[in-house]
């Protein structure tokens, strides 16, 4: 066997040898992708939201509810998406913050489900009403993103 052949067998052989010693780097990157779907819903609720509220679009409540029922449903489903093998990979942008204060996170996220479902609950009747119950929705997305977004 050449000197080559027989560095390289070697080399190969540490290799192996060695795999079991390197920390795994597997990156649930389905759970991110599915976080960052919600999010992409959410900016799109927000440019309907928006449009209803600038008067860009024509007041219809039940377009508003269903604004808030995606909100809601997807706040609800958010907390879940963040478990320990999702922190990197996926260009996520989330925030180590979010695994080194979990229960911070936590109540930002059941903020949101509350504000939401309270919002859901009020049935804004017109874009006045909407409009008041759009910004306390929207005052979690900055708060939220401040704390627990990466920059």
């Amino acid at each position: 066997m050449s000197t080559w052949k027989m560095g390289f067998a070697g080399l190969a052989v540490s290799a192996a040898l060695l795999a079991p010693l390197v920390p795994a780097t597997a990156q649930n990157t389905d759970v991110i992708a599915e976080r960052q779907q919600l999010m992409k819903n959410n900016a799109k609720a927000a440019r309907s939201a928006n449009a209803l509220i600038k008067g860009e679009e024509p007041y219809d409540a039940a377009k508003a509810n269903a604004i808030f029922t995606m909100l809601n449903a997807d706040a609800r489903k958010f907390g879940t998406l963040f478990p320990e093998d999702s922190k990197t990979g996926g260009k996520t942008e989330a925030s180590p913050a979010i695994w080194e204060k979990p229960a911070e996170f936590e109540a930002a996220n059941a903020k949101f489900v509350a504000d939401t479902q309270a919002a859901l609950d009020a049935k804004p009747a017109d874009v006045e009403a909407f409009k008041a119950a759009f910004a306390s929705v929207a005052a979690n997305c900055q708060s939220c993103h401040q704390q627990f977004r990466a920059k």
